[in-house]
This record gives C-alpha cells, structure tokens and sequence, in this order.
C-alpha cells in the first residue's frame, strides 16, 4: 500500500542526530469504530510508524504489540486533575498502562492532557505536578530515557505570531509554563505543540491568503517577511513552529525542540466553510508530509524538521460540531482513502494510488446462508469467473463459504470499477485495504509476484445484451435476488 509509505522515511529532526517523520493521530469517535486488529492491519498496509493516542486503551495497545509502530498514549483531560494531585494516582496510571505494555508495544511518549490552559484552564495549576508525577513513576520503572513526557499547547496561548521574532506567550500562563518548560528541558523532552493553519486562515478574515496556509508554492514578492530578521516565510505553519521557538527564547528557553502533534485541514464543512474541500485537505497534508521529510526546516532553523502528526487517520462521524469536526481523516471506518495524496515529485516520497489496492472481502460473522446466497449470485447472474475456486484450482483452498464468497466478492467488485455500493451484498461485504491474497491465489488488484497488479476487465457500457451484471437478474438487482432467496427460506421453514 503506497497511499503513506513515505510515512517511514526518514530525514532529520528537530535534533540532528534523530529521523524527522510523519505520524498519525488516531481518534475513536467513529459510529463503527474498526477493531484494533483492523487498525492495525491498516497502518501496516499503509507503512504507518507512529501514531499518537487519545487514551491508552488496552485493547488497542495490546494490537500494537509487537509490530515496532511507535506509539504516544494520552492522559486523557477527564483524569488530569486526579493524577496531577496524586504521585500515587499518577504511578498506578504508569503501571497499568505503560509499564505493563512495554517494550511489546513501543511506547515513545506519554501526551498528558491536551491544550489544557484552553482548554480546561481549572486543571492548568496542577499540570505541572502530574508532568513530573508521571515522569517520577517512569523513573522508578527505570523508563525515563526512553519515553518522554510533554503535553500538547494550543498556538492560541502564542500572542503577535507574526513576525515570528516578536511572538511571546500569553503572559497570564507564565506561572505555568516557565516551570513547564524548566521540566521539558531537564528531562530532554520536547514541546508539543497544535498547528491548525485551516482556523488560521478562517479566523483571519482575509488577511492570509488560502496559499499561504496550503502551503501552495509562493512567488518571493508574495512571502511574508519578518522585518526584524528579514526572514521569508511561505506558509502558516513554519511561521507558527518559528514563533513558538522565539516565544521560547524570550523565557530564555533555547533547546527545546518542537513536535508537532495535530495538524491537518478538513476535506469537508457547512455553508459557511466553503475551503474546508477534499482538494484543500489533500492539497495541505500532500505538502505537509513533503515539507518534513524532505528536511526543509522553517526559516529559523533550516534543515532541521519538525516531525509532525497528521490529525487524522479516520473520520469522525460522531465528533460533536460542525461538519468539519468530523472530516479530518485520511480514510473512512472501513479504511478506504478520502482522497488520494498528491505526492509525486517529491523526492523519496512515492506516487501513491491505493484505489488500485482496495479489495471486497466477506464481513466477519456474516450470516453463511447470505454468504452462499451472495457467492452463488456472483458466479451466476453476477458474470463473475468462478473457475479458479473448482477443486484443484487455485483458490480452491481454503474450502469454505467465507473465503470463496471474498474472492467472487472481490473479483465482482473490481470488475465494477471498484465503485463503494459494487461491495455491499445485502450488507455481508466491505471494502478493506488488506490483500486477501494467499498463496498462489492472487486476487484482481492485488500486485502480484512480478510486481504488476492483476485486474479484471469491466464490462462494456456499450453492451447491447443486458447491461451491467447488477442489474441482470429478473431485471433486478442483487438486492431483489437476496429479497427472493429469504422468501424461499421463509416459505421452505414455515409452509
């Protein structure tokens, strides 16, 4: 799967001696939250290193183990005021969630709250106590080089980001932060950090052009320049990486490296957020991934990347808000892409096209009466090739309902043109980015052992027979046929 791959190339990051890199964050407010074996299996395809967590749930942590993908866990804000007054609170959460994970699941940082002094300002006088409660807890694990600690900051606390030079803090939190950043840079932590040039530019009223905040590719007349340093800068985000570093300095905090840990833009959004687009979003997360792994840096510190976390893996149907709340993703629940990357030429990243390894396969614990119902519908009014699952072919083995129903699902569905409602069968069916390939099976799609995909010719639309093979049976659908075969087993159990 080619749609992030780049995700595990490495360049630099804010310290030399360590890989920039791209992560993901993944958030749970899905109607149909895929499995964590299914969240899994889709950072896999995907070359997927390193994820960030809004928890630390058990059963996603455990699907982790072992794979090497680097993980952040959260504090969740609902326990920050708990652990931040108790060193004991803080260990128990240490030991139960970190401790007895590790190093199976590879733990490389523990996020404690998010934008908490914007967020949930009531807890902001004891986020300070639960960064070092949770970190002494660590310590005591003999875990403390190996995974930091550190807690996300709005950029909203930043004031006069622009120039970057002159952007400070909002003095009112200096209570909180100078100890903050005072822990950050004796444990050798970083500062995590929320950049969102999308509300940027929405909150500017013009002021910021949409390319400045895409980061579109600006001629130097249009380059925002900081007077005071005379630096260019061609988008939001480096300006806001910059800003927070000079906020940094002006608290005489100069070695604290940034890790950015949401950035994105939505693919979609009311009447009132006409920018919030699927080419928009592409558009902004294409040129994000390009701009860190190719090791641009920002104007203050080039060639030193700020290793970034897109926000986020799926989409959010249940996020409160508006409709772009719930359009961030980079796939749907049933891990198929909302949009395809733009990320040719760009260096190592490589030209991405995942609709040519999307697959249908048969759902977990479907109904196996539905599933020979759908099968036989596919090999007969469907005009699905069904010879290679005869005895002695290849696809024979394993032989059962479940796999031969995936693979005249699968075959039917590229036939198709691989379209979303070609993969449904009265519900026993879902498109998934896993290969169901196996052995000398190969599937339509699926890159075969030459390394050229194998696909399956559709029908002509110029056929003057009987139209498309989904609308072949009694001049119905698979719909209409499923309706007819439950009739019969109705009427075969009760007449």
């Amino acid at each position: 799967m080619a749609l992030l791959l780049l995700l595990l190339l490495a360049v630099s990051v804010v310290n030399a001696d360590e890989d920039s890199y791209i992560g993901v964050n993944i958030g749970t407010d899905l109607s149909d939250m895929p499995h964590p074996t299914q969240v899994v299996a889709l950072l896999k395809a995907q070359q997927i290193r390193h994820v960030r967590l809004y928890n630390a749930d058990t059963a996603m942590l455990l699907a982790l183990a072992n794979t090497g993908i680097k993980v952040i866990v959260s504090v969740p804000n609902e326990q920050l005021l708990g652990i931040g007054q108790s060193n004991s609170t803080a260990a128990n959460w240490v030991s139960r969630n970190v401790v007895a994970h590790y190093p199976a699941t590879n733990i490389t940082a523990i996020s404690v709250g998010s934008e908490i002094l914007t967020t949930l300002p009531n807890a902001a006088p004891v986020l300070v106590n639960a960064l070092k409660f949770i970190h002494s807890a660590l310590l005591a694990s003999n875990l403390d080089r190996q995974i930091k600690v550190s807690t996300p900051l709005s950029t909203s606390i930043i004031l006069d980001s622009f120039p970057p030079s002159q952007a400070f803090f909002n003095r009112s939190w200096n209570p909180v932060l100078v100890p903050m950043l005072n822990f950050l840079q004796s444990t050798g932590s970083f500062l995590m950090l929320n950049i969102y040039p999308y509300y940027d530019y929405m909150q500017s009223n013009g002021v910021i052009p949409l390319d400045y905040a895409l980061f579109r590719p600006l001629t130097p007349n249009k380059e925002a320049v900081d007077a005071n340093t005379l630096l260019h800068y061609s988008n939001v985000f480096d300006a806001m990486v910059d800003a927070t570093y000079f906020a940094m300095g002006f608290l005489n905090f100069t070695n604290i490296p940034v890790l950015v840990t949401e950035s994105g833009w939505p693919s979609k959004g009311d009447s009132n957020e006409p920018d919030a687009t699927l080419e928009n979003a592409n558009t902004y997360n294409s040129n994000l991934i390009r701009h860190v792994l190719n090791k641009t840096g920002t104007p203050k510190h080039p060639g030193i990347s700020v290793s970034t976390y897109i926000y986020e893996l799926y989409n959010e149907d249940t996020k409160a808000g508006p409709v772009s709340e719930k359009n961030w993703g980079l796939f749907d629940a049933n891990g198929v892409p909302i949009y395809i990357l733009h990320l040719t030429g760009s260096g190592m990243v490589l030209a991405n096209d995942t609709t040519n390894q999307t697959y249908c396969t048969a759902k977990d614990g479907a109904d196996p009466k539905m599933l020979q119902a759908a099968l036989d519908w596919a090999c007969g009014p469907g005009k699905v090739d069904c010879s290679p699952l005869s005895q002695g072919k290849p696809c024979y083995e394993p032989d059962n309902v479940v796999a031969h129903a995936t693979y005249a699902f699968d075959t039917y569905y590229h036939k198709m043109g691989k379209t979303p409602d070609t993969c449904d069968f009265n519900g026993v069916a879902a498109v998934t980015t896993t290969d169901p390939s196996h052995g000398s099976c190969i599937f339509p799609g699926s890159l075969g052992k030459n390394g050229t995909f194998v696909n399956v010719t559709a029908p002509s639309m110029n056929s003057t027979t009987s139209g498309s093979p989904a609308h072949n049976l009694y001049g119905g659908d698979f719909t209409s046929f499923i309706t007819i075969v439950r009739v019969l087993i109705w009427s075969a159990v009760f007449l």
